[in-house]
């Protein structure tokens, strides 16, 4: 079964090494990044969220209008407008992409940023309210005539919409969340639910964790996503020389007045504790070691707090390739990968990464039997700069 490889567009350059070039909305990067990822040969590409950011959805419809073949995942907080009207907007984007979005529902892991959209529920009556809002977004998406609903959170009448999305029964509903409440959900709704980088042993613990949840919910097994950050380099000298570089730059980073960590200075904290379990998670990974398995490093996490997508492949890309193979061993169906120079990243992605995974995939698709090496720490980085192993 192909893998499926999902980036990251954003709605203008930068990232947590450098200073942005101060444009909040920069069309040309936008198209430009745009492409670059479809020529990669990314299935999807992230349009991501936040109380502060561009709106994603106009984002995404830019991207769309400016690419072919390039799907955008959508990242969505429940709560923030009302089901129906949430449904026809990914309905109508669906029409005019010709079938090419997905939803990412992030129910939402920090109380500060919360409230500054409005919303102050606990974060177990935010998973009760997005279990509630996505059973009314699919059926807006697939009822053929008009329903009621009467909830803890919402209440509509007669409701039926003249738009329906391209992609039947509906569009793809991906999740993320590491909390018990998030499996219980997830499980419950997710076509597709999505991780970040683990060592392989606490992701396996996971995804049976979704999958036990999707049983108790009467539905199938879940796609997993698992999502990094590979650094690559031509040589293991050249990859590790390049991974401490991005820790420093970020480092310094840290306190820039223009920086991106000003910019969600609520998301990346290193030295608060982070409300989320999936930071909680990643933290604790750090703790326990620098490096673990093939190539999963951790600094990058414990440096900023584990905000969000932190923890990094670092090799040659065939190292990185092999580390990924590793995930889709133990069930990982998507790989979301997106970069520190973000731009470059994905180009070399899709030059040196992606076509190693995708022929390993399809030499199994075949039958044939699978080109793969033991799972060690590779020797030239822990030789070069003493990391630690967990």
């Amino acid at each position: 079964m192909p893998v499926e490889f999902i980036g990251l567009v954003s709605a203008a350059e930068g990232s947590e090494t450098g200073q942005t070039s101060g444009a909040t909305v920069d069309r040309d990067f936008v198209r430009r990044f745009a492409r670059a990822h479809e020529d990669a040969g990314f299935d999807k590409a992230l349009i991501g969220y936040s109380s502060s950011s561009p709106d994603n959805i106009q984002v995404a419809a830019y991207a769309a209008a400016n690419t072919e073949r390039l799907g955008y995942l959508i990242a969505h907080r429940p709560g923030v407008v009302f089901p129906t009207v949430a449904a026809r907007y990914f309905a109508t984007l669906d029409q005019f992409s010709a079938g090419r979005v997905a939803v990412h529902i992030i129910t939402g892991g920090n109380d500060a940023e919360q409230r500054r959209d409005g919303d102050y529920l606990t974060k177990d009556e935010r998973y009760d309210r997005t279990d509630e809002y996505l059973d009314i977004v699919r059926k807006a998406w697939t009822s053929t005539g008009p329903f009621n609903h009467d909830g803890r959170y919402y209440k509509l009448e007669d409701y039926l919409s003249t738009v329906r999305p391209v992609q039947q029964p509906h569009i793809p509903l991906y999740f993320g969340g590491s909390s018990a409440a998030a499996y219980r959900v997830g499980g419950k709704q997710a076509d597709v639910f999505a991780l970040w980088g683990e060592p392989l042993a606490e992701t396996a613990e996971q995804i049976a964790a979704v999958n036990q949840a999707a049983a108790d919910a009467g539905r199938p097994k879940p796609g997993i996503s698992v999502s990094f950050r590979p650094i690559l380099g031509p040589t293991e000298k050249l990859a590790w020389e390049r991974a401490y570089d991005i820790l420093r730059a970020t480092r310094a980073n840290l306190d820039a007045p223009n920086g991106i960590f000003r910019q969600f200075r609520v998301r990346y904290s290193p030295t608060a504790a982070p409300q989320n379990v999936g930071s909680q998670r990643l933290l604790a990974t750090a703790a326990a070691g620098e490096l673990h398995d093939r190539a999963l490093w951790t600094p990058l996490a414990a440096a900023t707090g584990a905000a969000g997508n932190s923890t990094a492949l670092v090799g040659t890309p065939e190292t990185v390739a092999q580390a990924l193979l590793d995930y889709v061993d133990i069930g990982v169906t998507t790989l979301l990968i997106r970069g520190y120079d973000p731009y470059n990243d994905a180009v070399d992605y899709g030059r040196h990464l992606i076509p190693l995974v995708r022929a390993e995939v399809a030499r199994r698709d075949r039958g044939e039997a699978a080109n793969r090496s033991a799972i060690a720490p590779v020797p030239a980085a822990l030789a070069a700069h003493g990391a630690s192993t967990g």
